[in-house]
């Protein structure tokens, strides 16, 4: 399945708000999925310095991986399609 970042710019959010707000992103895919949609929240990494956060998300569509946000309502600048490579698929 394609993956996608959802950046976000989130200043004043607290850890406490941003655990909330992972766990609508979680609630929203977990629904679409139940309904027939594909789509995964899963991770999220936050830049304090610069009030950004990035999120993960697994799905067959930027507009669903977008109505999945809008469902969970967490606002974002923009969706795009990401690669991940990670340290142990290198030989």
């Amino acid at each position: 399945m394609t993956k996608f970042i959802v950046e976000r710019t989130l200043p004043g959010i607290t850890p406490d708000q941003l655990t909330a707000a992972a766990g609508s992103a979680k609630g929203a895919t977990a629904a679409m999925t139940e309904e027939g949609t594909p789509v995964r929240y899963l991770r999220s990494t936050f830049i304090p310095s610069e009030e950004k956060c990035y999120c993960l998300f697994e799905g067959p569509s930027a507009d669903d991986v977008r109505t999945a946000n809008d469902r969970a309502q967490l606002p974002y600048e923009r969706i795009v399609e990401a690669m991940h490579i990670a340290s142990d698929d290198l030989k």
